[in-house]
């Protein structure tokens, strides 16, 4: 029984209910250190600019908020 309730929570965990909104995932970048932060048009997936430590970063955040930097 614990497996099936395991795969239930691994399955909904990655459903779309479960992303984040765009004021979320824009409130999760200056918690982060960013300043400075302008979103690029890039398609679906959410692509910024923004400042930290003194420098400009590009960067991408996923519907789950995961933050990667671009080089």
């Amino acid at each position: 029984m614990r497996s099936v309730i395991a795969i239930v929570v691994t399955v909904g965990a990655s459903s779309p209910v479960f992303a984040l909104t765009q004021g979320e995932i824009e409130a999760k970048l200056p918690a982060a250190g960013y300043s400075q932060i302008q979103e690029v048009p890039s398609g679906k997936i959410k692509t910024y600019r923004a400042i930290k430590e003194g420098t400009e970063r590009s960067l991408i955040v996923d519907s789950t908020g995961h933050i990667k930097e671009l080089r």
